[in-house]
């Protein structure tokens, strides 16, 4: 097998040294607001920054559904292609899955690389991936991914391409592709099973302790708060899916032990067959005691990223468990919400009704904190504390006195 199919090689991985150029397209259906899509786009501009390119433009179309030639109408994308070429554009990526006829007539009338979502979201996974885990789930993810669009983008072309949407997997005959991609991918499910029954063994190995899982959308600060908590160097960096591998610590409150984890990030429309390639790392999920959710509160739409998280967690078959909502980044919630010459006690009042709407609105426990200044860490402590004594009071009803 040609090692072009390898994820994390050096020859397939890594972006261009200059950063690429892009813009974005996103197209607002009937059931969607601008607002919505914009806010999409915000989301997508990140990805893009995290992937390590520029935007230099957003488009918008209002459509009944999208072209299914184009996505988007003629219009639109003569306005594009001008576009691109008049400001030495190198990519286009648009905010929703593209089949592969449409990619390559994208391509054919723009002139540069066109991707989506979901290739840009495995671009990202595919350079976060750092142990044999996460870079067999990553490939399995981008075989899936290419499976339906072979005819598509299996396209031989007047030079070998790179960037963003790009890692992995080479180019090769079509006539050939969809066997070699099936074999491809029974070969990455059995080295994942192979993997996963490993993992099984390691978590047998860690005894009946009590297990916390972090979760979250991407970027709330969960590999930080792991930090906080466990007093260890877990990566963490203000891009989106800076953490793919679970890590798992001890840690001692007082003199009660447990296992810490800390998961990948959820965000919507996270592709399907990413969902899938990654349910061994989810397992940690799973099988964990506690959920502690992190929310991110200063960002505008926490509510529906939180939404998101639950319904993510409800697709795992992990809704009931007992959950501990942490609003996170208070501190930057008071910067972008409160003005100057407000005072204090109506600050105060605000926090409150924002506190006991969202307390009903959940329905669960909950802390409101600031990782970066580390208010009411101690609340979230004691908090976790309790809700671990009340397992290990119920797992081991006699032995409690030795915890």
């Amino acid at each position: 097998m040609s090692d072009n199919w390898k994820v994390g090689r050096e020859k397939t991985r890594g972006l261009k040294k200059e950063a690429e150029r892009a813009v974005l397209v996103g197209v607002i259906l009937p059931n969607q607001t601008e607002l919505q899509i914009k806010e999409y786009l915000d989301e997508m501009e990140f990805l893009a920054q995290t992937a390590g390119a520029i935007t230099e433009k957003r488009f918008l179309q209002r459509l009944d559904k999208p072209h299914p030639r184009t996505f988007v109408g003629s219009g639109k994308l003569e306005e594009i292609a001008e576009y691109v070429e008049a400001n030495e554009i190198d990519l286009v990526i648009f905010d929703d899955d593209l089949t592969g006829k449409q990619t390559a007539i994208l391509e054919e009338k723009v002139k540069v690389k066109i991707i989506d979502r979901s290739s840009l979201i495995l671009d990202i996974f595919a350079s976060r991936a750092q142990s044999a885990q996460a870079k067999t789930q990553v490939e399995l993810a981008q075989m899936k991914y290419l499976l339906p669009r072979l005819r598509g983008l299996w396209t031989h072309l007047e030079r070998q391409r790179g960037g963003i949407g790009m890692r992995g997997p080479g180019e090769m005959e079509i006539e050939t592709d969809r066997r070699i991609v099936w074999d491809k991918i029974s070969l990455l499910k059995a080295r994942l099973a192979k993997i996963d029954q490993q993992n099984q063994t390691q978590r047998k190995n860690r005894g009946q302790m009590v297990r916390v899982a972090l979760v979250g959308y991407t970027n709330v600060g969960k590999s930080t708060l792991m930090n906080l908590l466990s007093k260890s160097d877990v990566f963490a960096e203000n891009k989106l899916f800076a953490t793919l591998d679970t890590t798992v610590r001890k840690v001692v409150f007082g003199a009660m032990p447990f296992l810490l984890s800390d998961t990948v990030g959820f965000i919507r429309k996270l592709p399907h067959h990413l969902v899938e390639s990654f349910k061994s790392t989810l397992d940690e999920t799973r099988e964990s005691d506690i959920l502690i959710h992190v929310v991110d509160v200063s960002h505008p739409q926490h509510e529906e990223h939180a939404a998101t998280v639950m319904k993510t967690l409800k697709e795992l078959g992990v809704e009931d468990k007992p959950t501990l909502m942490v609003f996170n980044k208070m501190d930057l919630y008071r910067t972008k919400n409160f003005d100057e010459y407000l005072d204090a006690e109506t600050k105060a009042e605000i926090e409150g009704e924002l506190k006991e709407n969202y307390l009903n609105t959940y329905e669960q426990e909950n802390v409101f904190m600031s990782c970066h200044t580390k208010e009411n860490l101690d609340v979230l402590r004691e908090k976790m504390k309790e809700m671990v004594e009340e397992i290990y009071d119920v797992r081991y009803p006699h032995q409690r006195k030795f915890w």
